[in-house]
């Protein structure tokens, strides 16, 4: 596509003087790169389906396209995620990891999603009428299970704040707990004496207006940031 626009301007500036090509190249410009990254991204396509989806329809997490990025560049396969919070992005950690254990609050969106789940991904349903009992349910289900550590944390969902505590005992020595909507759910004053270091992802996200923040939270040690932990590939191809 940015090859045909190239040679077409091209042509263009060749027969038509400098100031009515600047105009021309600028507006286009303005108006065909949102445009382009609405649909690139999948943001025009989410927006309709009110799921967050790539353009080509597949699910993906309802974090922020920067942080989405940089996640589609890094390699999961051998990685275990624990997630607070199910739906698109539990199919879309199903894809990438080998296993995911995701754990919902509501009911009826727990109903609705849990057909749709690939089969590495384990979808558990737990009271969130307040955090102590939240919290219990997921400890219960964890030990039952044998779960004990996980490379992968997400909090998109149920006691935000109140799981912190739970995920920094769970998580892998060079893990990483990801946090959605992390401007607010008091997640920094949360993290402010773990000891971890933080990097904030600012930017739209799926069908979304507004800019919003999702942040890692992880060691010096993390294997996110280890450059030999890395994919050639670009998400919004």
């Amino acid at each position: 596509m940015q090859t045909i626009l190239h040679r077409s301007f091209k042509t263009v500036k060749a027969l038509l003087p400098r100031p009515v090509t600047n105009l021309a190249r600028n507006t286009i410009t303005a108006f065909l790169t949102p445009i382009m990254f609405s649909h690139h991204s999948g943001h025009f396509r989410s927006s309709f389906s009110m799921k967050a989806l790539d353009k080509s329809g597949r699910a993906l997490p309802w974090y922020t396209f920067p942080c989405i990025d940089l996640l589609t560049r890094r390699d999961f396969k051998t990685k275990r995620v624990l997630e607070f919070g199910g739906g698109q992005s539990s199919i879309w950690w199903g894809g990438q990891a080998s296993q995911v254990v995701s754990f919902e609050g509501n009911k009826a969106w727990f109903d609705y999603i849990k057909q749709q789940m690939p089969g590495n991904v384990e979808l558990h349903h737990v009271r969130d009428e307040n955090a102590a009992v939240c919290v219990s349910d997921v400890e219960g289900i964890l030990a039952a299970r044998g779960h004990h550590q996980f490379d992968i944390i997400v909090i998109d969902g149920l006691w935000r704040s109140e799981l912190i505590p739970l995920c920094l005992g769970l998580l892998a020595t060079d893990g990483v707990i990801i946090c959605d909507n992390s401007e607010g759910y008091g997640f920094r004053e949360g993290f402010d004496k773990s000891g971890m270091q933080r990097v904030d992802f600012y930017g739209y996200a799926s069908g979304a207006i507004m800019r919003t923040c999702t942040s890692l939270f992880f060691r010096t040690s993390s294997f996110v940031f280890d450059n030999t932990n890395r994919l050639e590939t670009n998400g919004f191809n």
